[in-house]
């Protein structure tokens, strides 16, 4: 039997065989954001965004926006732990204009972040958007996926993001970037709204795992349910890797109990989801997610102390109307995906 001497060196896995030959396996971190709210201060005619403008409810200025930016720049470049993400999915951004302005932060300046976003149909003006970076990742399409709700003609939601490209010049990967109907008008009410937006996405997703065999696909998202919800779990079919029959794998069921990336009443949960197809897991191609594991980044720069319950929730950006100068109601959330070339 061959014997191998695995060697790390910061983001680089270098696999040596008793006959000295060598591949290289790097690590790519691939990142998902709901940043509570990025717009910019000018009044769009064409979209309900009165609410962030100077004279709106948030008192919403050019320094408040340009604070907001560099305080979102500065969280990418503590995610990165030192080497840049390579992929980030956003949402509740407002336009591609906020996307370019924080990809030129001379924080993440030197990411070289292309940008890749659609108008949606929200009447609020919030869409879903995604980084990438120029010489890591290469595009080869994109497209809106429009979400549509059986018995509402004009229901109007964000688009679900797709993108598809080669990672690391050694294989195709397929990426969501989701931002689902909100549960306003509570969760039982709203959720076929969620549901169609599982359809919409599992369509897209079975197309693709129908014409490519071990189609390398990762989901990313708020998903406004959590993982056990009927959206994912029974209408996605996102389900734990030891369930041999799904296609689709929830990394975020893996987690430990009381782990999450958002907090409501005390309760941490995972709104914000990475799922990955199955080949991604167990390393089918060239691409594989790193020890089949998602993570929370839980730094304690995003963290305040909670005044009604017990323990800490996400420094948000505001409570209410109030300004409280914080940076997302959201943790981010990622994977490290390996590329062996």
């Amino acid at each position: 039997m061959k014997k191998k001497l695995i060697v790390l060196i910061f983001n680089i896995v270098v696999v040596f065989s008793s006959f000295g030959q060598a591949s290289r396996i790097d690590l790519y971190r691939v990142m998902f954001y709901n940043v509570e709210n990025l717009f910019d201060p000018n009044d769009d005619p064409e979209k309900n965004d009165n609410d962030f403008t100077p004279e709106g409810n948030y008192r919403w200025t050019e320094y408040r926006w340009r604070e907001k930016t560099a305080k979102i720049a500065k969280v990418i470049r503590a995610v990165g732990e030192g080497q840049l993400p390579a992929i980030i999915g956003f949402c509740e951004i407002e336009n591609r204009l906020v996307l370019n302005e924080l990809s030129r932060h001379p924080i993440i300046r030197d990411g070289k972040y292309q940008v890749v976003h659609y108008d949606s149909p929200d009447r609020r003006g919030i869409d879903v958007g995604l980084f990438y970076r120029d010489g890591v990742f290469t595009l080869l399409y994109s497209e809106p996926l429009r979400i549509q709700v059986d018995n509402k003609p004009d229901f109007a939601t964000r688009d679900i993001l797709y993108v598809k490209g080669v990672l690391a010049g050694v294989d195709t990967i397929h990426l969501f970037v989701n931002h689902w109907p909100s549960r306003l008008g509570g969760a039982a009410t709203s959720e076929p709204n969620r549901i169609a937006a599982a359809r919409t996405l599992r369509n897209k997703a079975d197309s693709i795992m129908t014409v490519i065999k071990n189609a390398n696909i990762l989901i990313m998202g708020d998903f406004n349910d959590e993982p056990e919800d009927v959206s994912l779990s029974k209408i996605l079919g996102a389900e734990k890797k030891e369930d041999r029959k799904a296609s689709l794998i929830n990394l975020m069921l893996d987690m430990p109990p009381g782990e999450g990336s958002h907090r409501f009443q005390g309760r941490w949960g995972f709104l914000d989801q990475i799922i990955v197809s199955r080949p991604l897991v167990e390393g089918l191609g060239k691409l594989q997610v790193a020890e089949g594991k998602a993570y929370v980044f839980k730094a304690d720069f995003l963290l305040e102390d909670d005044n009604r319950y017990p323990g800490k929730m996400p420094y948000r950006q505001f409570i209410g109307f109030k300004f409280n100068g914080g940076y997302s109601d959201h943790l981010p959330v990622y994977v490290d995906v390996t590329a062996k070339k």
